[in-house]
């Protein structure tokens, strides 16, 4: 630990906006759009940039800023923005920094929404882009352009629970001086610090484990100064910025992220574990199961595995129709990272844009079911998952 650092649950607890008058205790919510000015000389000076202070929600705001500089302090970042979503996170992130003609390189794994920015929208503004395998890493300096300015990827992945090589990533940004991005969601800061293994930018769905909850949408990306003030700049004309309500709820949130993190993993690892030996399930994923093909690099750059188990059922469509319809206790919803464990079918929610082509290549069958494992006790849970599949 540095001089002068703290350990990462005391950082995410103790790191607070300035108390006001009143000697709050716990931070208070600035739900105010704007900010007045003492006289015309603190306008000017503010709006010329000459100042650091809050003037308008849409560009900062003292719930947000406590936030950024939470995540900050938790993925070793220089500075962030936070977001009303994920998405608008992951769009304004790739707009502010990609311009008509660049070319983007990603992995094929990586959420139905961000795949559906690369293939549908970007192409709009000339902007290209070229998938790589996330088992063929060696495959990407090959498809380097001069046009080339970004790698793009998550790790792991949603909703395949694939584990890509951090480091080996960050080596080849480095040596082509292309710019690196994560999506870190699935891990959360707690769990994993791309930035640590050569990561430029980090991005997360706040909405997910950050939360933990299930109550807000939120999106936040973090990492190098200098790139950030571009992707500020974009984004506080564009107008994607988290809403101070918001801001406040997460902050709370992620003074108990490592804790409910710890959880969700030993609980993860317990579910997938009676699931691999299950006679009627096909094969399962989990990082820190022995038999995840990454399992190695996972433990390399991962604290634990995650709250995410992806799975087959033995019989296919109809078999996972009728493990569905007979779960009782877990909820089935598209969201990830709540206190309730949820399941989801990709292929008809999450990644139903894709052609079935396109989920076969990045491993999402018809029968894959993703579970987000929760905090409910682990013997419920596997009872109610034990009694679906009967």
């Amino acid at each position: 630990m540095r001089k002068g650092s703290k350990q990462f649950e005391t950082e995410a607890i103790r790191t607070q906006m300035e108390r006001s008058q009143n000697l709050e205790h716990s931070s208070p919510i600035y739900m105010t759009s704007s900010f007045v000015f003492e006289d015309a000389e603190d306008m000017r000076a503010s709006f010329a940039e000459e100042k650091e202070r809050n003037i308008y929600s849409r560009y900062s705001n003292p719930n947000n800023n406590e936030l950024i500089e939470k995540v900050c302090k938790m993925e070793g970042a220089e500075n962030g923005f936070a977001y009303a979503s994920g998405m608008a996170a992951v769009f304004s992130t790739l707009a502010a920094l990609l311009d008509a003609g660049d070319h983007v390189i990603s992995s094929k794994s990586i959420f139905g929404s961000t795949h559906t920015l690369f293939t549908n929208f970007f192409p709009k503004w000339n902007i290209s882009t070229s998938y790589f395998d996330v088992d063929d890493l060696d495959s990407i300096e090959g498809m380097i352009q001069p046009n080339t300015k970004i790698i793009y990827a998550e790790s792991p992945t949603n909703p395949g629970v694939d584990v890509l090589d951090l480091e080996a990533l960050g080596n080849i940004a480095k040596k082509h001086g292309l710019i690196f991005i994560i999506d870190n969601c699935f891990a959360t800061p707690y769990l994993q610090q791309p930035i640590k293994f050569g990561a430029d930018l980090v991005i997360h769905s706040g909405t997910k484990l950050m939360d933990g909850q299930g109550r807000v949408l939120a999106g936040i990306t973090v990492g190098s100064g200098e790139l950030m003030d571009k992707v500020y700049r974009f984004s506080r004309i564009t107008g994607p910025a988290l809403s101070p309500f918001n801001a406040w709820v997460l902050s709370r949130s992620l003074e108990t992220l490592a804790i409910r993190v710890d959880r969700h993993c030993e609980n993860a690892l317990k579910l997938a574990t009676f699931l691999e030996g299950h006679d009627k399930i096909e094969w399962v994923k989990y990082p820190f199961l022995k038999s995840h093909p990454m399992h190695e690099i996972a433990k390399k750059q991962m604290k634990a595995g995650g709250c995410v188990v992806a799975f087959e059922v033995k019989g296919g469509l109809d078999a996972g129709r009728k493990f569905f319809d007979s779960i009782e206790l877990l909820s089935l919803s598209a969201n990830l990272g709540d206190s309730r464990s949820i399941v989801t079918h990709p292929a008809s929610t999450t990644h139903s844009k894709l052609t079935t082509e396109e989920r076969l290549a990045v491993g999402i069958s018809d029968g894959m079911v993703r579970v987000s494992v929760g905090l409910e006790h682990i013997d419920d849970i596997i009872a109610d998952v034990e009694q679906a599949l009967g």
